[in-house]
């Protein structure tokens, strides 16, 4: 046995020396690590501060238009990612190429204008009407808005019972009734049902029963314009198979406290004293309200194409090679907003970057001849500014099959320095590692101890932290299809979603020992016997 571990190291020794520093026992005592430990440390080393500039710089140019999807940016993007897979000599896994075609539907408000009571009111900031939920609409001089409580009907509550809602336009409160005791009218508990946390039931609801639109109460109108940003400004973006807005749902339109307060006039005393009888005695009242209202929409859609880019280094092992370990970032970004590029260095730039170096550094491995047992896929998304959509069309149609997958490594958002470690910049906020695989967790804080010592901060990892990161990037499709997966993230800046997301306020320093972590990590769940459990439910 001793001589079969002797020969091992001779052999990576001999390869090693070709394309890094070999290690070698006094390297590795250095180090603190066996010589086992330090066999992935010379290819670690090659992901650089140097490298990962030339990459971003390229990346976050003007040339590249902010990689809005569906834009001639993004195509230029994903045709530099997949330069870089072919120049490591990586295979193309997806019928001779490196890019998984993701169809979107693209559209934007072309018009969008309210006016009630001879005043016009501002989109994004009185009221939100999302293009992809919503569909062309011209309501001129209507005279009247009907109050229907929460726009709900279900056998448990129904505000539509014995009223025509044809052709008309609806006010809604934007949750269900609650009684004296906190208890929801539909659940039965303390908790609320889908008719307060799936927009699409009400819309259906109204669409069902012929109305036009409605118009929903959103009482943190600031709160809901911001976290939303991404889905009413512009040009959006989803999955081609999402349902057709016209055939399935009423137009649906935010509107805020203060604006509701306004149409309501003479008649807000009735709809409060409406409301208080349908939390007290779970039955409906609508009311009438008398304005005048004018609502135009008209959008522009068509069908876009988008791509996924994979870069794919096979393992070495015969038994394991099956078994895939997915790294990802998303190369999208806001594209361009009149003559402003939103070139987006950190966000996600950063995160691109580090994955094309963690790739290079898997495929000199394995050309040295000590690559990774387990398979790694390097997967560089589209559309995550869209709402994770690139990722969800993977997770959808794979092109490996889920159940080999080992675990998902996300890196978004790397570069920067926030305000709480203005002092020490070497630190990561690391989010999910926990959730579905406590091995994982342990495997990354071995990595780091071992090679990196930066600072793991797990703020944005706890349940209730009111950000909801651990929802909010790529990771999260597929952590919900039971993959466990960790989530590296700097935190956000002034500049976050902003023109001013540059090269030149990147650190670079940061990012190449964050990517050294991420090759580590990745490093041990390649290769290690046991493929990582599921141990979190």
């Amino acid at each position: 046995m001793k001589h079969t571990i002797v020969l091992f190291l001779f052999s990576i020794t001999f390869n090693l020396s070709i394309w890094a520093q070999p290690p070698n026992a006094k390297a590795a005592a250095d180090a603190g690590l066996s010589l086992e430990e330090y066999i992935p440390v010379p290819f670690a080393q090659t992901i650089t501060a140097e490298q990962l500039r030339q990459h971003l710089t390229i990346l976050a140019s003007d040339d590249f238009e902010g990689r809005e999807a569906g834009t001639p940016g993004n195509d230029k993007a994903a045709e530099y990612l997949a330069d870089q897979f072919q120049s490591f000599g990586l295979p193309p896994v997806v019928d001779g190429s490196y890019f998984q075609k993701v169809a979107f539907n693209w559209s934007q408000w072309e018009t969008i204008e309210l006016k009630m009571n001879d005043k016009t009111y501002r989109h994004g900031v009185d009221f939100i009407s999302f293009s992809t939920r919503n569909s062309t609409l011209e309501q001129k001089e209507v005279k009247e808005v009907l109050f229907l409580g929460y726009g709900i009907e279900d056998e448990k509550y129904n505000d539509y019972k014995g009223v025509d809602v044809k052709d008309k336009i609806l006010l809604v409160y934007k949750d269900e009734p609650f009684n004296r005791r906190g208890i929801s009218r539909i659940t039965g508990t303390k908790d609320y049902s889908e008719w307060s946390t799936n927009w699409e039931k009400k819309a259906e609801a109204a669409y069902r029963n012929g109305a036009k639109a409605i118009l929903v109460i959103e009482n943190e109108m600031q709160k809901f314009a911001g976290e939303k940003r991404n889905e009413w400004l512009g040009r959006q973006v989803v999955l081609g198979q999402s349902k057709a807005p016209e055939e399935h749902y009423a137009n649906t339109i935010y509107i805020s406290s203060t604006m509701a307060k306004t149409l309501l006039g003479s008649t807000f005393s009735k709809v409060v004293k409406a409301r208080k009888k349908m939390q007290k005695k779970g039955r409906s009242k609508s009311v009438v309200i008398p304005v005048d209202l004018d609502l135009i929409q008209k959008k522009g859609a068509r069908v876009l194409d988008g791509r996924n880019v994979l870069g794919f280094i096979e393992g070495t092992d015969e038994r394991l090679k099956k078994e895939i370990v997915v790294i990802t970032a998303h190369y999208d970004h806001l594209g361009k907003r009149g003559d402003a590029i939103y070139n987006g260095a950190d966000d996600n730039g950063s995160g691109t970057s580090t994955v094309i170096e963690v790739a290079e550094a898997f495929s000199k491995a394995k050309k040295a001849g000590v690559g990774p047992r387990r398979s790694v896929l390097c997967m560089l998304v589209t559309a995550e500014e869209k709402g994770l959509l690139g990722s969800e069309y993977y997770t959808a149609r794979p092109i490996f099959p889920l159940e080999n997958t080992v675990v998902n490594i996300n890196v978004d958002m790397v570069g920067r320095v926030d305000k709480k470690y203005t002092e020490n910049p070497n630190y990561i906020y690391v989010i999910g590692s926990d959730r579905l695989s406590t091995e994982l967790h342990e495997i990354n804080e071995t990595a780091n101890t071992k090679y990196t010592k930066l600072t793991l901060d797990y703020t944005y990892n706890e349940p209730d932290d009111p950000n909801r990161y651990y929802y909010r990037s790529d990771h999260y499709n597929f952590a919900e299809k039971g993959i466990p997966a960790v989530f590296y993230f700097n935190g956000t800046h002034e500049d976050y979603h902003r023109s001013t997301d540059t090269v030149e306020k990147i650190n670079f320093e940061k990012m190449e020992t964050i990517g050294r972590l991420v090759f580590h990590t990745a490093w041990q769940l390649a290769n290690q016997d046991k493929r990582i459990e599921v141990d979190v439910k």
